[in-house]
């Protein structure tokens, strides 16, 4: 009998290079308790763990945050990926970056730019960030298209912009982006505390499913439109990460290392740091990557469920976070002893409007991640 082969190799990694962002989005998935400025990994660090991320198997990195643009050494960042041979895409809010910075990222390597959208109008979207910014996303998109870099849009879906998909979409056009990622709201970190103000009911999803279909048969591969599927209203579970600690790594800004970005919320996970161990002992022999990988830690029904190897038991942290255990069946899933728990979340009575552009706000609408160096406590709108 042949001994395991062990993991295959990683091909993505999620560089998180700051917490710290000049917006404080209702939606964030960063953790709660933000990884403070001083523990943040050095330019060396960078440059080590791209290295040994290479070595290992990486191909692309996602630089990412908070927003990555307020290290003032992104550009040797940006540079020790590019050596190492991994293909870097920057993920930011386009707040700061003006034309000498992106011909800066662009001679250090950057190879693609990806910018997160809130709302098509103006107003709307800086209620929903917390922040002027709109105009600094516009002037982000014309460099990076004059640059003749690609350009990807994220906008994350929620109660206050999915019945504006058609004007994100038409945004999307006019700023010259060849992808936009459409990603319903994933429950964790800040969105999981917002979750009162940003879950939408199973017609406006019905809606806005549709039109994304009308726009995908209409621009006929002139915009890829990648919709992320609600998985509290599909009753289907994704695949975590394409299962735990099988294709990616997700490096915070102060070295921890994660199966996945919403980790850090989990229990008991022992999470290792790149400061104390290699990525290859990491990926290979940490328990952290091991506790959930294959299908050893599963019980029923997924056990015995045919979609195990495809869903592979659904998201840890969203068991977790609905039901205490993160070795349940994903409650997302139909199938799922638990999934009254989403049902009922979206089914239930609806929570009231988030306030309408430009309202004055007598209670607050949601609860907003703090400003850079701030991490303590949460504040309301103001």
């Amino acid at each position: 009998m042949s001994a395991p082969t062990g993991p295959a190799p990683p091909w993505a990694l999620l560089a998180e290079l700051s917490h710290a962002c000049p917006l404080r989005c209702t939606y964030c998935s960063n953790p709660v308790e933000l990884v403070g400025r001083a523990t943040e990994l050095t330019t060396d660090q960078w440059a080590g763990v791209f290295r040994q991320a290479a070595d290992l198997g990486v191909v692309q990195t996602h630089l990412s945050g908070g927003e990555p643009l307020l290290r003032r050494d992104l550009t040797e960042i940006v540079a020790a990926a590019d050596r190492a041979g991994i293909h870097t895409q920057l993920v930011t809010s386009g707040v700061g970056l003006h034309e000498d910075r992106l011909a800066a990222l662009m001679a250090a390597g950057l190879r693609s730019v990806q910018l997160s959208v809130q709302h098509a109008d103006p107003a709307a979207s800086e209620l929903i960030a917390g922040a002027r910014s709109f105009a600094a996303k516009e002037r982000a998109a014309a460099l990076v298209r004059a640059a003749d870099l690609p350009l990807g849009l994220n906008v994350v879906l929620h109660r206050s912009n999915l019945d504006a998909l058609d004007d994100l979409v038409e945004l999307a056009l006019a700023w010259g982006a060849e992808r936009v990622e459409l990603a319903n709201t994933q429950f964790y970190g800040w969105a999981l505390r917002n979750r009162h103000a940003l879950l939408p009911d199973r017609a406006r999803i019905h809606r806005a499913r549709e039109s994304v279909e009308r726009w995908r048969e209409r621009l006929a591969g002139r915009l890829e439109l990648v919709w992320v599927v609600p998985d509290y209203v599909d009753g289907t579970a994704k695949p975590c990460m394409g299962g735990w600690g099988a294709v990616s790594l997700t490096v915070a800004p102060d070295g921890t290392v994660y199966p996945c970005p919403a980790a850090a919320a989990l229990p008991g996970l022992d999470p290792p740091n790149v400061k104390d161990r290699s990525l290859e002992w990491i990926w290979h022999e940490s328990r952290a990557f091991n506790l959930y990988r294959g299908e050893e830690w599963m019980s029923a029904p997924c056990r015995g469920c045919e979609l195990r190897t495809k869903d592979f038991g659904g998201c840890r942290c969203q068991a977790h976070t609905l039901t205490g255990d993160a070795a349940r069946t994903d409650p997302a899933c139909h199938l799922s002893p638990d999934h009254a728990l989403v049902r009922d979340l979206v089914d239930g009575p609806a929570a009231p409007e988030p306030l309408p552009t430009g309202a004055a706000p007598t209670t607050p609408a949601y609860v907003y991640r703090d400003h850079p160096d701030d991490h303590r406590a949460a504040r309301p709108h103001p």
